[in-house]
């Protein structure tokens, strides 16, 4: 992996990043972003920064795994500072949710340099305290990790377009090893997370999540790790009560926020 690529960790991006025009389609009214309300914004509290998440189902949220640890001391986050802001877009969202339970992948170790092992197991599932069930908001499907020279999409957030998503309707696969692709997309600082599409069906399937940004050949790409073989196994990981939750001290079921639901 290192003989073929230079890649760059996306870490957490500061909300106090200044935007500039990056040329994407900006997702930031309503009928822009409609069909794509299931992607939010996944936001560390205190300022710490954000990574983009997208739901897969009514409790789960799907994201890269290094969102979830300190880029500082390399340890795990608090949950209880995790918040999905459900389509965020100008200040408000559709649906807020706080995070209850978190798996990563079980061969994923977190390290600020993209390692291959790293960017293979890139990949976590956050379930949430309540279910979104705002009609408005309909979970993704998944789908099969895509052939070299598919046509595949982008939707993030970034440091440059932290307000409101961007998508990137068209970049392609450009070559792929096992469980990571190198995609001729656009993304920043705070893409972390985001979902891949393929276009293939009657609508959007998830086929990746962006672990890093990265030079190919002397070009800007996003590398991803492909969902297909990780997400069965992280649901696995979920069901059977493993990962890690709230800690106790920050009150558990007390953070159950799921009831602020504003229109966009």
């Amino acid at each position: 992996m290192r003989n073929w690529i230079t890649a760059l960790a996306l870490a957490l991006t500061p909300l106090s990043a200044t935007a500039q025009d990056t040329g994407l389609k900006s997702l930031d009214t309503t009928d822009a972003g409609r069909a794509w309300m299931a992607v939010g914004r996944l936001d560390i509290k205190d300022g710490a920064g954000f990574c983009t998440g997208t739901l897969i189902s009514p409790t789960q949220v799907l994201t890269a795994a290094h969102c979830l640890f300190d880029k500082i001391t390399g340890q795990r986050i608090d949950l209880a500072e995790v918040e999905f802001l459900a389509a965020w877009r100008l200040g408000r969202a559709s649906a807020y949710r706080a995070a209850r339970r978190a798996v990563v992948h079980p061969d994923y170790e977190y390290s600020t340099e993209a390692t291959a092992s790293r960017l293979y197991n890139d990949i976590a599932l956050i379930e949430l305290w309540q279910p979104i069930r705002n009609t408005s908001v309909i979970p993704f499907e998944t789908g099969d990790r895509p052939a070299r020279g598919a046509e595949v999409g982008v939707v993030s957030y970034a440091q440059d377009r932290a307000e409101a998503p961007s998508l990137q309707e068209v970049c392609s696969v450009m070559t792929r090893t096992s469980n990571v692709l190198v995609l001729s997309c656009d993304v920043e600082f705070g893409s972390s997370g985001a979902p891949v599409f393929s276009f293939e069906g009657d609508r959007p399937r998830i086929v990746s999540v962006v672990a890093a940004k990265a030079e190919f050949n002397g070009q800007r790409v996003a590398v991803g790790t492909a969902v297909e073989d990780s997400l069965k196994l992280l649901q696995a990981e979920l069901s059977a009560g493993r990962g890690f939750g709230v800690s106790s001290s920050q009150g558990g079921a007390r953070r159950n926020i799921g009831a602020r639901f504003i229109k966009p």
